[in-house]
């Protein structure tokens, strides 16, 4: 039986030769002036923080982080994981009153981050922008999409911020 030359019949590959762009999220994004988002490699690196002039951060997620302990970090962080499921809302209060906080001072530069810089930290500072600025939560999540692109909330995350829209709008009602 003969061999087959497979080499002598195989075509060049129409595939491109250079590597394929890469969908990762960027490094940080500037939301609103002051306010970034990022993923958890930028939250643990000392030279983008310092180049960004980070001086808060807000950890969205569980598990620890390895903040830079040579830089002055004011941080706080919030146990919730990306599923639809996972209880956001109940920690909202607490994430929009850190990052009013922060920004009084107008020298702060805060970064909210989650692993990826994708759901759990922009489904945060949508909550946010409602809070301060009364966007209606899709107002505020396209208001990221538009400045992030790849942000997006999951749908539990999405239905929350409607949830905590409805309890600033209660709570406002009553004061």
């Amino acid at each position: 039986m003969q061999s087959w030359p497979a080499s002598k019949y195989l075509l060049p590959s129409p595939l491109p030769t250079q590597p394929a762009p890469s969908h990762r999220a960027p490094p940080a994004t500037e939301i609103i002036p002051r306010l970034f988002i990022s993923d958890l490699c930028v939250a643990e690196n000392a030279t983008v923080l310092s180049s960004l002039g980070i001086t808060h951060v807000l950890s969205v997620m569980p598990g620890f982080v390895a903040l830079p302990t040579e830089l002055a970090l004011r941080h706080a962080q919030v146990p919730v994981d990306d599923f639809p499921f996972a209880e956001l809302v109940a920690h909202l209060s607490v994430t929009t009153a850190f990052l009013r906080e922060a920004l009084r001072d107008p020298t702060a530069r805060v970064l909210v981050h989650c692993i990826e810089g994708i759901s759990r930290s922009t489904s945060v500072v949508s909550a946010f922008l409602i809070a301060q600025y009364g966007l209606t939560p899709s107002q505020a999540v396209q208001y990221v999409k538009s400045r992030r692109k790849v942000a997006d909330p999951n749908s539990g995350f999405i239905s929350q911020l409607y949830e905590y829209a409805e309890s600033i709008r209660q709570s406002s009602m009553v004061s």
